[in-house]
């Protein structure tokens, strides 16, 4: 079919077709622009503008955006820092773990001596509590004749003890309570009807942890693990601090709209709306700075932690995490430390009450401070019960039971939580710097089993205090003038059982029992005389020997004349009674002749390890010894001539429980024992008729006690070591600026020394048999055909010594053990050999 085409439309394409070509490069068609559209909204409000003003705001609409992409990398970046530094300290060691330093354990054996009311105060301390049939871990019953102990597991540095019951039984013997005998049940849970019971012969409480070596931050704590907590304490916690933390992803919107409500209205950030895991993020990573930027990385860090580790996880850290309390300069941090400050028990045996005020107090820990201000504890641990309450964690009779409770704080345990014992915590980092960097002791949670006795170290403080300002006020000396230090020792192993390096026992500054070196002056004379009694050809007790004026010439020094105290010469006087009244003249006379340098080897030999100058001087103390050191070479002495290095540390455990060192007894036989038997019986005679004579008016004779007073020069210092059969003393009085205090060894030390002794168990000191000493009955004037019985004295002497005629007596003035001596007659004790043991025999018997 054909189309029709139009004329019209027929031209134009011829007329296309025969056109000339156009030059469209030279002619280029150009087009109408439309027009702009007005401007609308801020283009409107900006077309206005000015030429300046419109280019400004270009360049500010450029900026904002890269500065908006910038603000968003670094944001990326801090998170990803952040992430970095939360992974790195979560997972690696959490908190530098403070070395835990530990009393010695209180050992009951058959036996022993021991009031209740002092068994009662140990148990106190260590936190249990008194309950009808001890029928839970922590708890002990007590009668007239019995004593029932459901004892915790506890990790001794030799064995691990699990719970037990024990019972033991009393025995009385005169005034005195007697430990019988002692049974432990081999399965602590089951009923007592239905336990086995084992004959116990040494049952050990567990020590008190008394002191810690801490960080430069001083924060202590005691780990614990989720599983160690009562059942009802996490869900309180929860309930009081976060009812949302098992849902949320580690921030509370709702929350934190509550509190920036409640902080606008204040003006001020008087809210936080923290989760859990933000407090614990603000406690273990940031700072307690009330800002916004410090909220807004608590936030984030907040979703960071939620996202790698779990809710069990977060809330354990929680719980070793917080601080609740102080104690000195140890900050308390942790539930499980918290609960032995403030009930002496350890977390798993708190009772709905006492969880209740332990959250509680979380909320503000000096606000509600139980020991300040038990008013507010009160009130606030009521609060917590009726929230546990709601929350169906205790039901209704569990609440009436607890909401009856007063504040069930232990004042023993924190009065015991509170003794420091600086002195004796200096002793113990001295004794531990040579085998362990100051770093794992402040760090990797080591416990640390001691020596120290607190019980004596009680006495000793107490005594030492009252008598020291009982000597200023006796001699008008002002009042704080006198400075102090004194050591206790146990005589069977060298443990260290108490002391003190200033008047005030809690100063931690200054410790004179080790850091003061004074000279000692009559101290050393033992050791002159023990020198010449180890030549028995030459001498023993009953030699006399010369008290009169000697010169001594010295190379390269003007010539030395000693005087004697009184500036009395004695003549001719036997070697025990120069040394009971501490005659120099005769002590010079006596070491120079068995030689200057004898002596010297004779102090070191008995444990004196330090250098000094071996001039004649050494004779009358001019050595500079700490109390320490005095106390070491005592010991020997004390100790039947066996060298026992002191020490205050048993043992060191790795925070796993896990034995590093033990610390056992080292002995080595320095004296033979019947040389140390001569000079233990003059040192006796020393305290009962000579320098020291006023010490026996403390004391009932029959404790046999050994001693020496020393003096030096203007009375600069007074000292006084004495022992008893079981424990040492040495006491040190003076002045910091090392003028004279006016007193003697007997006027100052020896009174000090009287009081600390008199308080403590003591044993009898009994000289140990040897074949070779005798007893002998020598005229004073040596001379044999002299009849006269009462210008005699019985004296112990080597069979090997020079020979030494009795005289013939009608009667023997034997001193009954039974019976106390009156002064007049304590002279002639009667020296009685008795069966040689072994130092081993002696503490195990």
């Amino acid at each position: 079919m054909s189309k029709r085409v139009s004329k019209k439309a027929t031209k134009k394409v011829a007329k296309r077709i025969t056109k000339k070509p156009v030059n469209r490069v030279a002619k280029k068609r150009t087009r109408k622009a439309k027009p702009k559209a007005a401007p609308r909204g801020m283009g409107k409000l900006t077309a206005r503008l000015p030429n300046w003003a419109q280019v400004g705001l270009e360049y500010f609409k450029q900026f904002a955006w890269r500065a908006a992409l910038i603000m968003a990398v670094a944001l990326l970046g801090f998170t990803v820092y952040l992430d970095i530094q939360i992974v790195k300290k979560f997972e690696g060691q959490k908190w530098a773990l403070p070395a835990h330093v530990y009393t010695r354990p209180l050992e009951l054996y058959t036996g022993l001596s021991m009031s209740q009311s002092l068994l009662i105060a140990e148990l106190d301390e260590l936190g249990y509590i008194a309950r009808p049939n001890a029928d839970r871990v922590g708890t002990f019953h007590i009668t007239a004749n019995s004593l029932t102990i459901f004892q915790r597991e506890f990790q001794f540095w030799d064995v691990l003890r699990p719970a037990q019951r024990v019972e033991v039984s009393f025995t009385r013997q005169g005034n005195e309570l007697l430990i019988g005998t002692m049974t432990a049940s081999a399965n602590a849970s089951a009923s007592p009807e239905n336990a086995v019971l084992t004959n116990q012969r040494i049952v050990r409480l567990e020590p008190r942890l008394f002191g810690s070596v801490s960080p430069m931050s001083h924060e202590d704590r005691a780990l614990v693990e989720l599983d160690d907590l009562p059942p009802q304490f996490a869900k309180t916690l929860v309930a009081v601090e976060d009812q949302q933390f098992y849902s949320h992803f580690g921030v509370n919107p709702f929350g934190i709209a509550r509190a920036m409500l409640a902080n606008i209205r204040a003006g001020s950030i008087v809210q936080g709306g923290s989760t859990l895991t933000q407090q614990l993020v603000k406690n273990y990573y940031l700072t307690r700075a009330q800002t916004y930027s410090r909220k807004l990385t608590e936030m984030i860090m907040a979703v960071l932690l939620e996202m790698h580790y779990s809710k069990d996880e977060i809330l354990q850290t929680y719980i070793n995490e917080v601080y609740l309390s102080q104690a000195g300069n140890r900050a308390i941090h942790g539930f499980g430390l918290a609960s032995q400050h403030f009930f002496g028990q350890p977390i798993s045996e708190l009772e709905v009450d006492q969880m209740a005020l332990l959250i509680g107090i979380n909320n503000g820990p000096s606000y509600y401070n139980p020991i300040r201000h038990p008013e507010r504890a009160l009130t606030r641990r009521d609060l917590v019960l009726k929230m546990m309450l709601s929350e169906a964690v205790i039901n209704q009779t569990e609440y009436r039971l607890a909401i009856d409770q007063p504040l069930r704080l232990n004042p023993s345990a924190q009065r015991a939580a509170t003794l420091s014992y600086p002195s004796f915590m200096g002793f113990v980092r001295e004794n531990l710097q040579s085998d362990y960097a100051q770093e794992d002791l402040n760090s990797v949670g080591l416990k640390i089993h001691t020596t120290l006795n607190p019980r004596i170290q009680s006495e000793l403080e107490q005594a030492a205090s009252k008598e020291l300002n009982d000597v200023e006020q006796r001699h008008g000396i002002a009042s704080g003038t006198l400075q102090m230090a004194a050591v206790v020792v146990r005589t069977d192993n060298g443990e260290v059982a108490g002391m003190i390096g200033d008047r005030s026992a809690k100063f931690s500054g200054f410790n004179r029992a080790l850091q003061s070196k004074r000279p000692v002056g009559s101290l050393l004379k033992p050791f002159v005389y023990l020198t010449a009694l180890e030549q028995p050809e030459k001498y023993s007790l009953a030699t006399k020997v010369s008290d009169r004026a000697i010169t001594v010439s010295q190379k390269g020094s003007p010539d030395w004349n000693p005087q004697n105290y009184d500036n009395q010469e004695h003549g001719d006087i036997m070697l025990i009674d120069a040394l009971a009244r501490s005659y120099n003249l005769a002590t010079v006379q006596l070491g120079m002749a068995v030689g200057v340098s004898e002596v010297s080897k004779t102090i070191r030999r008995v444990g004196y390890s330090e250098s000094f100058s071996e001039l004649p001087s050494l004779l009358l103390g001019a050595v500079p010894m700490s109390v320490l050191d005095v106390s070491q070479i005592y010991l020997t002495l004390a100790s039947d001539g066996f060298k026992t290095p002191i020490k205050g540390v048993r043992a060191v455990l790795s925070k796993e429980g896990e034995q590093i060192a033990r610390y056992p007894l080292n002995i080595e036989q320095v004296i033979e024992p019947e040389f140390n038997a001569l000079i233990n019986y003059a040192l006796q005679e020393t305290v009962r008729t000579g320098t020291a004579r006023g010490v026996s008016r403390e004391f009932r004779y029959d404790y046999g006690l050994a001693g020496k007073t020393g003096t030096t020069d203007e009375y600069r210092d007074s000292w006084f070591a004495g022992y008893s059969g079981n424990y040492l003393t040495v006491v040190w009085i003076g002045r910091d600026d090392n003028q004279s205090t006016g007193l003697t060894g007997a006027s100052g030390a020896a009174r000090v020394w009287s009081k600390i002794m008199s308080n403590l168990p003591l044993e009898r000191l009994t000289l140990p048999q040897h074949s070779e000493i005798v007893p002998q009955r020598i005229h004073y004037s040596l001379d044999p055909e002299q009849n006269d019985c009462s210008l005699t004295r019985q004296l112990p002497v080597l069979k090997r010594s020079i020979p030494l005629a009795n005289v013939p007596c009608m009667y023997d003035m034997r001193y009954d053990d039974d019976q106390e001596a009156e002064p007049s007659k304590q002279e002639e004790r009667h020296f009685e050999p008795r069966k040689k043991q072994s130092l081993w025999e002696r503490i195990f018997g």
